[in-house]
């Protein structure tokens, strides 16, 4: 056997696929075994095969089970079996090797061997253990033989490969990784990550982003599963989390520990809410997550199309956090009640605190996990904001309706207004003629 064109190929199986050589070794092992069993064994036989990396030499064996009388089944239990099924276990070395508890095995000459012949050829050998015999060694082997142990080598590379991807990837979850668009089918985008293709649910995409065959971006590893088909990884770009690995990235602060994301709220593509807090006396949190002129905030914000970000100052009292969290609105007052935060502004304050279609509010309760009601310094009414709600401000000129009276002349005749004026020049000119 030619070692050094075989631990050329293994090295570079392994590099390629991301297997170790020692399951691609085994891997070979197991395949010259189901060789030599096609070619030279026999039906039922229990052939291992090693290969010795620094030599290059071969060795097989047939591996035999000691049983004694207890362990075997009566005529009567015997069960069916496909061909397809037992040749599978055959090569695979499943066969009943180890009996446990109260197992038993249909006795088989070429894999099972008595207790009273087997301390025949060993003393001390027990019921369950297992004998050993060594086989001729052939170099040769058939064109049926070869196709078997290709496709065994095929099948455990397969499998190992799988493994290998699954752990890799599991490793990877709940992190960030480089991603490539490879294709768009309906609602779902499949996304080169590597070794395998990540799926990225609908409600995994940022609302109203354009995806585009080899666009760049960066996703986050939500779930990684097992099928049938090998690992299944899936990705997102609307977790909150995918903003705290983006800012661990810009902000080295947080590596340290110095700086600590405690709370974030997000509504993927409109705006979030980050709470962060200070382990050292002398950083700003707030400085240290926007960065000199924003750059650190603005890669974040670019990197997620756009999205407004507002870093908040995190607090213990419960009452001071809920006021920053309403930011950039002023907070006069904040009134812990039950269950729910009762926070006062000022008239010219309140539509900044609820924000548009109630999402500064919605955020900040999100984000501090409170019940929050707002109400005017003025007025006292307490506004009660429900996500189906609309707070959208109408100018004065368009809430007053239109009296038919102040209508213009054109539009109660139905007739632009350039129509009916050069109506009137026509009728004029036609008076001076006469």
């Amino acid at each position: 056997m030619d070692l050094k064109a075989l631990t050329s190929a293994v090295a570079q199986i392994s590099e390629e696929k991301g297997i170790p050589k020692e399951v691609i070794m085994e891997t070979i092992e197991t395949a010259i075994a189901a060789a030599y069993k096609k070619d030279y064994g026999s039906k039922g036989q229990i052939i291992r095969a090693k290969l010795d990396k620094e030599t290059g030499a071969l060795k097989l064996w047939q591996v035999k089970l000691v049983v004694d009388q207890s362990m075997l089944k009566e005529e009567t239990t015997e069960t069916t079996e496909t061909t397809e099924t037992r040749e599978t276990r055959e090569i695979d070395g499943a066969e009943d090797l180890i009996v446990e508890g109260e197992k038993k095995v249909r006795f088989n000459p070429e894999k099972h061997i008595m207790i009273d012949d087997a301390k025949k050829i060993k003393k001390t050998v027990k019921p369950g253990d297992e004998l050993t015999f060594d086989l001729e060694e052939h170099d040769e082997f058939g064109r049926i033989a070869a196709q078997t142990a290709k496709q065994v080598v095929l099948q455990r590379i397969r499998e190992a490969e799988r493994d290998a991807i699954f752990k890799e990837f599991k490793d990877k979850q709940d992190q960030l990784v480089s991603a490539i668009v490879q294709r768009i089918e309906g609602r779902t985008v499949f996304v080169d990550i590597g070794k395998t293709i990540g799926v990225m649910l609908l409600k995994d995409q940022i609302p109203n982003e354009n995806y585009r065959m080899g666009q760049r971006l960066r996703v986050y590893v939500s779930e990684v599963q097992i099928g049938p088909k090998g690992p299944q990884v899936y990705v997102s770009r609307t977790h909150p989390k995918m903003l705290t690995r983006l800012f661990e990235l810009e902000v080295p602060e947080i590596a340290t520990g110095a700086v600590v994301l405690r709370a974030i709220a997000r509504e993927p593509g409109e705006r979030s809410k980050v709470g962060v807090s200070a382990t050292q006396e002398g950083i700003d949190p707030i400085g240290s997550m926007v960065g000199q002129r924003g750059t650190r905030v603005l890669a974040v914000i670019n990197e997620l199309s756009g999205e407004k970000i507002d870093i908040i100052a995190w607090d213990e009292d419960p009452e001071k956090f809920v006021a920053n969290s309403l930011a950039p609105a002023k907070v006069l007052s904040v009134d812990k009640e039950k269950n729910r935060m009762l926070v006062t502004v000022a008239e010219d304050q309140l539509s900044l605190a609820i924000g548009k279609g109630g999402q500064n509010v919605r955020l900040a309760a999100k984000l501090t996990g409170w019940k929050i009601d707002i109400k005017g310094a003025t007025t006292g009414e307490i506004k009660e904001f429900k996500e189906t709600e609309e707070t959208k401000e109408t100018p004065e000129e368009e809430k007053k309706p239109v009296e038919p009276a102040e209508r213009p002349k054109a539009i109660q005749t139905g007739l632009p207004e350039s129509e009916s004026s050069g109506r009137k020049k026509k009728k004029s000119s036609k008076k001076t003629e006469k």
